[in-house]
């Protein structure tokens, strides 16, 4: 049995194989303990012998809600205050009461010491042994949970490093190596991303032993990247960083590998779930960062491309001191929840859909999950007072907003990227994902939007396809006229070895693993670069990709900064179900009747549609609303959904 586990703000979603049969189930999310929904899950659905894939949001929430370890840095002295010192940018230049985020590390446990190399690894002034020794007694003292240890130039020679980390770990903490974690150069970026490491992963080294602990002998558990692969659970102990973007990495995964079967290349990708929206654009394949920062930190490790807003079904309505209506960031989550899930006592995205009746009570998570829309009018009601309006049209007006804040962040991913939407499909999923899509898509004018099956559990079914991924970096620093694509694939060459050592730790022949190279290019004199693929002409590779991202290409040579492997080992590719006979177009075999849902002003019949019964070849007209276990579709007036032989919905945006 195949298991894929998605941790998320109010659901935990569950997508197994069970012989031949896939399935879904959704646990309410456990926030105090996200273990705790994980193996409730598992225990329902049983069985042994299980290969279980997990995507967790463990690293995420412990560095946004600042509960990590207690760390302390060692790095060279002079350079104890980088990690709060950063770059010159500031997030909102003109807000004269912006404050930073606190350093995850206080002044009083950074720590600076002798010893230096230069920037080609040559040692200029040796470690002080005696030193170390009085400082890893001091550490002791001090109480820290977890050492970050990040020195010069130790990309170019890690020899400093090593010394120091083999000292500190006899104090038995966590200890995160910079050349281990993020072998580049950027000592600021670098610096970060290893405090970050040590900040997150002595709570996700304790939640996966505990998961582990208490899986049935016979299953085995891997863990989704962010950069779109699983690892296996040690790897993530000790590199905690590469999960933060755990749960929306497997998104995108799913969605590419679902759009690919339906024979579509470029896509969009918006999971709006019930805490926030994710977007990603995937050209052909998902778009890798190196550049990300999650809670105001940034972190250098590859990640899949993925722009996040507080925009969900639990996102609050609010009028602000000024009188105006708001929509989110702050959400109900999963305890209280929306007002009609019976706790909650403020109007939320998923309250107004239910208002305006694009929501079915009575098939609300397959009808497994009661929910309360008589709670819902006094609050609304309250609200439209504040508003001195009409409650149907504040319901209308909360979700115009939301619809406007995840717009943007289409926009950001595309049009601000030199892509034109018109060209890509809208893939939704994620459990709120289907009544908003149609419409976006028609505010950006992308011609086509692809709802899977069971769009709530997408992210699930991402993990359960994705294949197991290392990804290796390396600073070069070295111009075009001094290599050539002999002696860069000669610089490749530890790189290549280290991986596929590595891939052979994770059960994968040589033959079996797939290497990708890339670039890390810029023209000189540049301060960020490009990342392209290597192959004999990656100099024209990086005119193009420059001219496509900024509008214009140099005839200068370029510089390569970094050298960069992702080694892939594919994982066993568990079919989706299909149909294997065309019907006709009409779709009355799954019309559930009629209801009225409140559009631009007034009240329309719309058809309700039960998702299970619809096939292959039902053609579905606007308005409607189509029901399934773990989501809802709402089809707008003029838009046309026609049923693929996957099951897929593919809407014609008019």
């Amino acid at each position: 049995m195949i298991v894929g586990v998605d941790t998320g703000g109010t659901f935990t979603d569950f997508v197994y194989l069970d012989g031949r049969e896939w399935k879904v189930l959704k646990v309410p999310s456990t926030p105090q303990n996200p273990a705790e929904a994980v193996l409730k899950g598992l225990s329902m659905i049983g069985g042994s012998g299980r290969r279980i894939v997990h995507g967790t949001t463990v690293a995420t929430n412990t560095l946004l809600e600042r509960k990590g370890a207690r760390v302390a840095l060692i790095t060279n002295r002079g350079f104890e205050d980088v990690i709060e010192i950063g770059r010159q940018t500031r997030d909102r230049l003109y807000d004269l009461r912006y404050r930073r985020e606190e350093p995850l590390v206080p002044r009083e446990l950074r720590f600076g010491i002798r010893g230096r190399l230069d920037k080609k690894g040559n040692v200029l002034e040796g470690l002080d042994l005696e030193e170390l020794e009085k400082l890893t007694e001091k550490l002791k003292n001090l109480g820290v949970e977890a050492v970050a240890v990040c020195l010069l130039h130790s990309y170019a020679n890690p020899e400093h490093e090593k010394k120091v980390g083999e000292l500190i770990r006899r104090l038995g903490v966590h200890v995160s190596l910079s050349h281990e974690i993020l072998p580049e150069f950027r000592e600021f970026e670098r610096m970060s991303t290893t405090v970050v490491n040590a900040y997150v992963s002595p709570k996700m080294e304790g939640y996966i032993s505990h998961l582990e602990g208490k899986l049935p002998k016979g299953d085995t558990l891997r863990v989704m990247q962010s950069s779109g692969g699983i690892v296996s659970p040690e790897v993530v102990k000790r590199q905690a960083v590469r999960t933060i973007l755990s749960g929306p990495a497997g998104g995108v995964i799913g969605a590419t590998y679902v759009a690919k079967k339906a024979g579509i290349e470029k896509i969009i990708t918006f999971d709006m779930g019930g805490t926030s929206t994710d977007v990603s654009l995937v050209d052909g394949r998902p778009g890798i960062t190196t550049e990300a920062r999650i809670g105001g930190v940034p972190i250098r490790v590859p990640m899949v491309e993925v722009h996040t807003i507080g925009a969900g079904g639990g996102s609050v309505a609010y009028v602000d001191e000024g009188g105006v209506l708001r929509v989110g960031p702050k959400s109900a989550g999963a305890d209280p929840g929306p007002v009609c899930y019976g706790k909650g006592e403020e109007i939320t995205v998923t309250d107004a859909n239910l208002f305006t009746g694009k929501l079915v009570p009575e098939y609300f998570l397959g009808g497994n999950m009661r929910i309360h829309p008589e709670r819902v009018r006094p609050f609304m009601e309250d609200l439209a007072g504040m508003l001195s309006a009409d409650p149907y049209e504040v319901a209308e007006a909360v979700i115009r907003i939301v619809e406007s804040n995840m717009e943007r962040a289409l926009r950001k991913v595309s049009v601000e990227r030199g892509y034109d939407p018109r060209e890509f499909t809208l893939v939704s999923f994620g459990g709120a994902g289907g009544l908003h899509a149609v419409s976006l898509a028609r505010s950006l004018g992308i011609p086509k939007v692809l709802i899977p099956k069971n769009p709530g559990i997408l992210s699930a079914v991402g993990l359960v396809v994705a294949d197991v991924v290392k990804d290796y970096s390396k600073t070069v620093m070295v111009t075009g006229s001094e290599v050539n694509y002999g002696t860069l694939r000669d610089m490749f060459q530890p790189l290549i070895s280290r991986a596929i050592e590595e891939m052979r730790e994770e059960g994968f022949k040589e033959d079996e693993i797939l290497l990708d190279l890339f670039l890390d290019m810029r023209y000189r004199g540049q301060s960020y670069e490009l990342m392209v693929p290597f192959s004999e002409d990656y100099e024209e590779n990086f005119h193009r990709e420059h001219e496509r991202a900024y509008g214009y290409r140099h005839s200068t040579e370029g510089e390569i900064v970094n050298l960069r492997v992702r080694a892939v080992g594919s994982t066993p590719k568990p079919e989706l179900p299909f149909f294997k006979e065309k019907a006709r177009e009409d779709p009355s075999g799954a019309l559930l009747g009629e209801r009225e849902v409140f559009l631009e002003g007034k009240w329309v019949k719309a058809g309700v549609y039960e998702r299970e019964r619809l096939l292959w070849g039902n053609v579905v007209e606007g308005p409607a609303v189509v029901v399934e276990y773990s989501s809802t579709t709402f089809i707008p007036p003029h838009a046309v959904a026609v049923v693929d032989r996957f099951g897929n919905l593919i809407v014609e945006v008019n």
